[in-house]
This record gives C-alpha cells, sequence and structure tokens, in this order.
C-alpha cells in the first residue's frame, strides 16, 4: 500500500473518530502533494511524498520558534502536535551514533581530511540518510568530524 493511500485510509478514520488536529493535519499534507503532482504533471512515488513530509516537519520546526518569539504556547504546542502526526509517516529516525557511523564511512571511503571536502562527504551522506535523518543534525555531525 502506497504512502498515498496509508493517508487516504487515515482520513477517512480521523474524520469518523472526529479527530480535527490529524484530520487538518493529513488534509494539509496531502494538499501539499496534489499541489506538486498538478504543477509538475507527475505522479509522486513513496519517496517524493516522504520529501515532502521532511519539508513540512521542517517548516512547522521553524514555526514553533516564531510562535515562541511571540509567546503563543497555544500555538506551540499545537505545531508539536502536528509534528508528532507528521512523524508517524516517516521512516524511523536514525541515532546520532548511526548518522557518525555512516559519516565516518563516508569520511574513509572519500579520503575526506578537511572541511573542503565537506560538500562532497555531504552529498554522500545526505543521500544515504535521506529522510532518516535531518540534514541539519548530518551538516553538524560532519562539520565536527572534518574538523
Amino acid at each position: 500500500m502506497s504512502l498515498k493511500d496509508v493517508l487516504m485510509d487515515d482520513l477517512k478514520v480521523a474524520m469518523r473518530d472526529k479527530d480535527k488536529l490529524r484530520k487538518s493535519t493529513i488534509t494539509m499534507l496531502r494538499a501539499a502533494i496534489k499541489q506538486i503532482e498538478v504543477d509538475e504533471r507527475i505522479e509522486l512515488d513513496d519517496a517524493a511524498v516522504i520529501d515532502i513530509i521532511a519539508k513540512q516537519i521542517k517548516q512547522k520546526n521553524n514555526a514553533i520558534e516564531e510562535f515562541r518569539k511571540g509567546e503563543r504556547q497555544d500555538l506551540v504546542d499545537m505545531t508539536q502536535e502536528e509534528i508528532k502526526i507528521l512523524l508517524t509517516y516517516m521512516p524511523e529516525q536514525l541515532s546520532e551514533e548511526a548518522i557518525s557511523e555512516i559519516v565516518d564511512e563516508t569520511i574513509l571511503k572519500t579520503g575526506a581530511s578537511s572541511m573542503k571536502d565537506m560538500g562532497k562527504v555531504m552529498g554522500i551522506v545526505t543521500n544515504a540518510t535521506k529522510g532518516k535523518a535531518d540534514g541539519k543534525i548530518v551538516a553538524d555531525l560532519v562539520k565536527k568530524a572534518l574538523s
């Protein structure tokens, strides 16, 4: 069953259970998916849907920072709940130790030795951890390993 089918089924369940937050979160996600499909005239696969979910999570994390600055704890709480819902559709996230291992292996394979090689290492590590790790964490670990 594709991820889009799972979203549709979960939307139906949320509507039946009158779970407004889950319903609105899934609706928002499905709208983002549909927008890209219509704009680019393509059918998205699960990997592309996961990329959209990751982008939505990143946007919501940025919004949380803004809500905190505006002292809107109600919006912070709601957005955190939305992120929890979105995370249920993401693959299992890698631990920092697992990401560090991938970074170390990549540095050994590429022979990277300084920050000049960061782009080369980041390209390989990002592909290996796509959808399974936050890009900011990956970048921080690569910087730490190369410095």
